[in-house]
This record gives structure tokens, sequence and C-alpha cells, in this order.
């Protein structure tokens, strides 16, 4: 089976790593506008089934003519979400299953179509979203009655030996894309009412608790996105009280990005100084990437975290599954690219070998062996735990 995938960055570079190792795959094109750099990489790391090609992602008509110079089996695009839209529905023309950890967003729309030529679409397969889904799904299962649920992320840098400067972070994900989701709104449920947090407020102190995560010690949550959306997604009922997503970073980091908001360092509105023009985001992403790198010897650390409560045989439960990953030093991966690449890889090899087989705009909620998932992370070394609390 051949594998078009596009996008060379951090996490693409995790998937071809995955795909390599996969008997079920014989030919991978890994297709980036960096060509020399990724070539150079490729050769590094010895890699037998990869080839690169240019491509300008921009440019669609350059994106069908490699298609059909490859003819892949399969195409995973591991390019910003930007991208996706557009590329989505080219997979879909070409009669191509289609897999991305980005959010689904309005690739709903492409499901009559795919539906109609027998096309697996399945995005948001990575780690957020992605696993937390998976153990979204397997935890509300546990229960005959859900009553809640609450969903934490976090990538940050190992507090012991890579989390040196004052803000405790380092990037393991697109700077900018951090800096972005600090500037959200946010909606949740909580005592059952939906609660709101305008764009630029979800790091202040009264939106904020702390938690405890074994092994790691305490961090500090925040708001996240929309979480009234998952609420029909897991199919909960009235019965449903609180629905929370939260985003967790150490002590310290959010009292000093919410000072960095409050004075508009993340405004993304471009400011003219002297001759040149730069949004104050933009200034501030490009001043600290440099400054917040790691280490060849550092490692980071990427925490999902899941928990539902509610009834069991008439008795109160809460269950929760977590995540721990670091970075693997031997191979350079981060938890990051590891938690997002190799899921992705393993959705794709799964198409491949028709253990996903349903057509249309799928969901890993719904549409993906969520066990099988989770023992294949397992062999991966990615291990995910399970605690639960009976309450009466």
């Amino acid at each position: 089976m051949k594998v078009l995938i596009l996008g060379l960055g951090l996490q693409g570079k995790a998937v071809i790593h995955d795909l390599e190792q996969s008997a079920s795959v014989s030919e991978i094109t890994a297709a980036d506008i960096e060509v020399d750099k990724s070539e150079a990489y490729v050769t590094k790391k010895g890699y037998r089934k990869v080839k690169v090609a240019p491509l300008d992602a921009s440019r669609p008509e350059g994106l069908k003519q490699l298609i059909r110079e490859t003819a892949p089996d399969i195409l995973i695009c591991m390019l910003p979400a930007d991208f996706q839209p557009v590329i989505a529905r080219i997979a879909v023309d070409e009669s191509l299953p289609y897999i991305s950890s980005s959010y689904a967003g309005g690739l709903t729309e492409l499901n009559g179509p795919a539906t109609e030529k027998g096309v697996t679409v399945l995005p948001e397969m990575g780690l957020d979203p992605g696993i937390d889904l998976i153990l979204g799904r397997l935890s509300v299962d546990e229960l005959d009655e859900v009553h809640g649920m609450r969903s934490y992320g976090a990538g940050v840098p190992d507090l012991e030996s890579a989390a040196d400067n004052p803000i405790h972070y380092k990037i393991s994900w697109t700077f900018e894309g951090v800096l972005k989701a600090y500037m959200r709104p946010a909606r949740f449920l909580k005592n059952g009412k939906e609660g709101n947090i305008p764009a630029g407020q979800i790091l202040r102190d009264e939106h904020r608790h702390t938690i405890d995560v074994p092994g790691l010690g305490p961090m500090d949550a925040y708001y996240n996105g929309d979480a009234l959306s998952f609420i029909e997604i897991f199919g909960l009922g009235p019965e449903l009280k609180e629905m929370g997503r939260f985003a967790m970073r150490w002590p310290g980091h959010n009292p000093f990005w919410n000072m960095m908001t409050e004075l508009g360092f993340l405004d993304e509105e471009p400011l003219r100084i002297g001759d040149a023009e730069i949004s104050p985001r933009r200034f501030v992403a490009e001043h600290l990437k440099p400054r917040l790198q790691f280490q060849e010897n550092e490692r980071d650390v990427v925490v999902v975290r899941v928990e539902a409560w509610g009834l069991k045989d008439g008795r109160p439960l809460r269950v929760i599954y977590e995540l721990v990953d670091f970075r693997d030093l031997e191979t350079g991966f981060f938890a990051m690219n590891r938690t997002v690449g190799f899921t992705v890889s393993i959705a794709a090899q799964m198409v491949l070998e028709g253990k996903i087989r349903k057509p249309g705009v799928l969901s890993p909620v719904r549409d993906v062996p969520h066990h099988e998932v989770l023992r294949e992370l397992e062999k991966r070394g990615i291990k995910i735990s399970r605690r639960e609390r009976w309450d009466g």
C-alpha cells in the first residue's frame, strides 16, 4: 500500500517514522515545500520507503498532479488546519481516504459526497483532538447515567530537566498556534448552566483551578475552547450537569500570559513601527521562538486526562483515564510528536488494513476501534492508565 503525506513538520516526521515500520505500507511519499531540508532529514534517518516530493499546498492543481503521479492508497494531511478544507475536498474528489489530526471544522459538508463515493474521511485523529475523544468515549460508556465530564490536556517541558525559564514552557507545537489559543473564547457547562468566557480572558485567575497529576505534581488548568459542542458528540442527556475542556500549564505560566494578554501583546492587529508593520503577537512569537527551544537532552511531557462521573448500577462512580508520555531521547521525538503522529499513523494503517471501512466524515468518538487504538499506542510505549472511585 502507498501513502501520500503532506507536511514534514514535527508531527509529520513522527508519522513517516511509524509508517516506515509498518508491514502494510510499501511506499511513502512525503510532500513538503522545503524539499532540500526534507530530503536531508529522510537521508539522515535512513528511511527506505520514503521519497520526498515538492509541494506548494496553496496550489490545488499541484496536489492533484502529485496524486496522479504517485497513485497513493491514502492521503494524510499534517499541514496547518487552514489547508484542510481544500485538501480534504480534493481527496474526496480523487476517491482517496483522508486522515488528519486537525479539528473537523467545516468538513461535515463533505459527508454527503464522501458517503456517495465510499470514501473514508477521518479528521481529529491525533492527541487533542484524538486520543482525548477516544478516552472520553470509553469513560462515558462505563456509566449508566453521566452527570459530568472533564477533559484535560498539556504539552509542557519536563519540570525536572527542561523547565528552566521564567514561564516554564518550551515549544513542541506551533508557537503561533499556542499564543492564538490563549486568545480564544470558551464555553462550558457548570452546575447545569452554560458559561461563557470572552476572548482574551481564559487565563484570568477566576477561571483557573489546580489539579494534581500523579508523578508530576500540581498543574494549573484553564478553560480551552468550546466544550458544549461535545455534549451532542458524546450523546449525553439532560442528566449532564458539567462539561468542561481544559488545557494545563505549570504553575506561574498562566499569570504571566494573562498579563501579556491584558497589555495587548497577543493582539493580532498589525502595528506600524517606522517602515514596518507587524502584529504584537507575531513579534512576541518570533522574539521568543529561539529562546524557548528544547536542547537535545531535554524532554517534554504530554498529559491527557479524561474523567467522567455519574451512576453505575445505581451507585455514584467516577472513572479517570490518563496518559502521561515523555520525549524519547533515543529517537529524538517529543511526546507531542509521538502522541499526535503515531496516532495518525495508526489510524491510516487501520484504514489500509480494512479495520476502519465506513464511508463519510467520521469521528474518533464513534467510528474507530477504541481499544485496539489504545493497544497500538501501548506497543509504541505510550501508556494509558485507568482508575475509578466509587463515591457511595
